[in-house]
């Protein structure tokens, strides 16, 4: 049990966790890894190479010791995490060995100032913080598995059609091997997938948005093969390169809380990259309900050789009151309606756009999402009509 005096140690030691900064993080996953090894058939091993893993777990540890004693401030984060864990299938007992390095990491590196006192309490708020994750996500596992077409465990399904979608990005179209129906899903959510790559020594687990509407009988998951640096794109390379029709992956139900909100206001779909897969989701379901609302579909784009669904975002204006743009940053054709050169600047847009009244959705890039809801905000949309996703470690900004 958590008392006033566990939550007046914790919140003393904040000057501490600061002056360690990622130190902790690193070293714990350190040692997590060097006594549990088989949690890396878990953790996405490419996020702790690049730092953003253990900065993201920095960032959450500091955020928790900092309103412990006033967390529904951190409502809408420990939501958004409780759905990436059961992506991965994270389970209770795997709450122990985290909780068990934690204190450990602690012990290691604050060394004797880490008093019986300290870790007394820092053993409660832990254990506080892993009930609550474990409440929420038991629900979610419960919820799913109650669903038509639900299940709570990694799923076999089978890839019946991979479809090139531009330069970068490939389709895959899943369905479940054993025949039944699958789990409805918000636009906007994603898929867990599990899979092991040749000569890779572990599973990898990723997660990628759902790309078209719902149909209760299979999914679509649109991955963009990742070329910059091979350790980020061990995943994306694999399913590009190996994966073929007739194969099976395993998948875990959809998840995810950034969503299309169904409202009777003007929608704005604002991407870059790959961001555009939930957005196309959203996209294909509004044009499945025959919306009469007003669309706006906005997308950034390195060149058109990599510009993703264009054919059939423009094809869905037939049928939606759907007004839509591209900025391409490099070989834009000229003299073409709908199209624009260099980086997205809504002000060349702003007069057709609902700022007043719309809600805009962002998913790409965290620096391409920070650059256009600045912009936003300076065109007068409020915060409170601005939603986004970020792909990886969850951030804030």
């Amino acid at each position: 049990m958590l008392s006033q005096t566990h939550i007046d140690t914790v919140k003393a030691t904040i000057p501490v966790l600061a002056s360690a900064g990622t130190a902790i993080t690193e070293h714990f996953y350190n040692r997590m890894f060097t006594h549990n090894p088989e949690l890396k058939d878990v953790f996405n091993m490419s996020h702790q190479a690049t730092g953003r893993q253990p900065a993201a777990l920095f960032n959450a540890i500091a955020a928790y010791a900092t309103h412990i004693d006033n967390l529904e401030v951190l409502t809408g984060a420990v939501m958004r995490i409780a759905h990436k864990h059961t992506s991965f299938n994270i389970q209770p007992d795997q709450y122990d060995i985290v909780g068990h390095h934690l204190i450990e990491t602690l012990r290691e590196l604050v060394g004797d100032a880490f008093t019986p006192e300290i870790e007394e309490a820092w053993v409660a708020a832990y254990q506080q913080l892993a009930d609550i994750f474990i409440q929420i996500e038991g629900d979610l596992y419960k919820a799913n598995a109650a669903k038509q077409g639900g299940w709570d465990d990694f799923r076999k399904f089978r890839v019946i059609k991979k479809q090139p979608e531009s330069e970068l990005v490939t389709s895959f179209v899943l369905e479940p091997v054993d025949g039944g129906a699958v789990i409805d899903y918000q636009p906007g959510q994603y898929l867990g997938i599990k899979v092991h790559p040749t000569n890779h020594e572990f599973d990898e687990i990723r997660q990628y948005s759902l790309s078209t509407a719902p149909n209760g009988k299979n999914y679509r998951i649109s991955v963009k093969r990742e070329l910059s640096d091979v350790k980020n794109g061990v995943v994306s390379n694999y399913l590009h390169e190996s994966v073929q029709e007739g194969d099976e992956v395993a998948l875990m139900p959809p998840a995810g809380d950034f969503c299309y909100q169904e409202r009777e206001r003007p929608v704005v779909l604002i991407s870059a990259g790959v961001g555009l897969t939930p957005m196309n989701a959203m996209l294909d379901t509004l044009a499945a309900q025959s919306s009469k609302n007003p669309i706006f579909y906005l997308h950034a784009c390195r060149n058109p050789q990599q510009h993703s669904f264009a054919k059939h975002v423009a094809s869905l204006a037939d049928t939606l009151a759907l007004t839509y743009y591209t900025w391409y940053e490099t070989d834009a054709p000229e003299n073409t309606d709908h199209v624009l050169a260099g980086q997205m600047q809504l002000a060349q847009v702003a007069e057709v756009l609902p700022l007043n009244d719309g809600d805009f959705y962002l998913c790409g890039p965290v620096g391409f999402m920070m650059f256009i809801k600045e912009q936003l905000l300076s065109l007068g949309v409020t915060e409170d009509r601005i939603h986004y996703e970020v792909f990886g470690p969850h951030q804030s900004f």
